[in-house]
């Protein structure tokens, strides 16, 4: 469940003065979310959001079984992405993807909850590097996945004197 929801955040045109970092990455988070259909949509919830890291939730579900009767790779790369963007977009400057990959180690089982935590390995100038870790309900890892992002114009709610 997204933790940010209850904590005070203002809306988009009543943020606080002298916002924390922590709630510059909450603020993205529900403003990212709110426009997210596609991760809404798959059922994915966001744990815990901070600078530079995110975890999402996402059940597997029978609509997610590929041929093979375990969850489709497109659904948990699905799900270490967007724990990615969430991950890079946590201090207010629109970041995207410019690179991803990833390698199954595991299947994902139809009724598993796949976790997803990103964490921020570099950030330099305009680009990042990410690495998301993809565990089952047992722990057992299902993927990892590495995403490269690239900063673009823009911020996610106005902000005087930018983001860093």
């Amino acid at each position: 469940m997204l933790p940010i929801a209850d904590q005070g955040v203002k809306s988009e045109t009543q943020m606080p003065d002298q916002m924390t970092p922590q709630m510059r990455a909450e603020t993205c988070a529900r403003l990212m979310l709110e426009k997210d259909t596609a991760s809404r949509a798959l059922g994915m919830t966001i744990d815990d959001i901070a600078p530079g890291t995110a975890r999402l939730r996402m059940p597997v579900t029978d609509q997610m079984a590929n041929g093979h009767g375990v969850c489709h790779g497109g659904y948990i790369f699905t799900l270490a992405d967007s724990a990615f963007a969430f991950a890079c977009n946590s201090y207010n400057r629109v970041t995207v993807a410019q690179q991803n990959q990833i390698t199954y180690l595991a299947p994902g089982n139809v009724g598993d909850m796949l976790t997803a935590s990103a964490r921020e390995v570099s950030r330099t100038g305009r680009s990042g590097i990410y690495d998301v870790e993809v565990h089952n309900q047992n722990d057992d890892v299902i993927a990892v996945f590495r995403g490269l992002s690239r900063t673009i114009k823009g911020q996610h709610f106005p902000e005087d004197g930018g983001s860093e």
